[in-house]
């Protein structure tokens, strides 16, 4: 398992990890940043029109671990069982946070992160019907938003996310941004944090 203040301090650097095939951790900082905007979130006119009577129930942070197995559920995987169980002890010590989306009692999509002052990092999300992720990725920008967050970022920008605003801008512009947001005395959620850890 990866050292939970390595691991934290990692992203206040601006880097990430992810898992190889042969169970080593390679680390990564992109010279270009893939950020969704919190303030400037755009949904298109016909998913809006979806979301004022989807079928889904959204909770937080009551199934970490299934959102992350979730992820990690298709041919190719960085979620090895290293990155598992390092972003699980990070949700126990309150930095690790699960936006999931409930049908019927099932778990059918999610997305899940690290939160660190007001910046936000996504890591995965996954789907098992349709408009699931993006109703779990809809709900936590509105939350992020709530609570206060400046920055989410999504390490690269996919298509996916290009439509809902999604862009890269420079490294050193990123980093400008992530030290600001770093600092903000803001939190995902009330749950006491197990480590009492400064990034100011």
């Amino acid at each position: 398992m990866l050292d939970p203040v390595q691991l934290l301090s990692a992203y206040c650097d601006g880097a990430f990890p992810m898992g190889d095939e042969d169970g080593r951790i390679s680390w990564f900082r992109p010279p270009y940043r893939g950020i969704l905007p919190i303030e400037d979130f755009h949904l298109p006119a016909r998913f809006q029109r979806y979301l004022r009577n989807h079928p889904f129930e959204v909770r937080w942070n009551t199934a970490f671990g299934d959102v992350m197995r979730g992820c990690a559920d298709r041919e190719n995987t960085w979620i090895t069982d290293i990155i598992l169980d390092s972003y699980q002890e990070l949700h126990r010590l309150g930095f690790a946070h699960s936006a999931e989306v409930w049908r019927g009692g099932r778990l059918v999509g999610g997305v899940y992160g690290v939160a660190i002052g007001g910046a936000f990092f996504g890591e995965s999300m996954f789907s098992r019907e349709t408009q699931a992720s993006k109703v779990a990725l809809t709900y936590l920008q509105w939350r992020l938003k709530e609570r206060g967050f400046i920055v989410h970022d999504t390490q690269w920008t996919t298509p996916h996310l290009a439509t809902l605003g999604g862009h890269e801008i420079p490294s050193i512009q990123y980093l400008e941004l992530l030290h600001r947001a770093i600092r903000l005395s803001v939190t995902f959620d009330d749950r006491p944090r197990g480590a009492q850890m400064m990034f100011r």
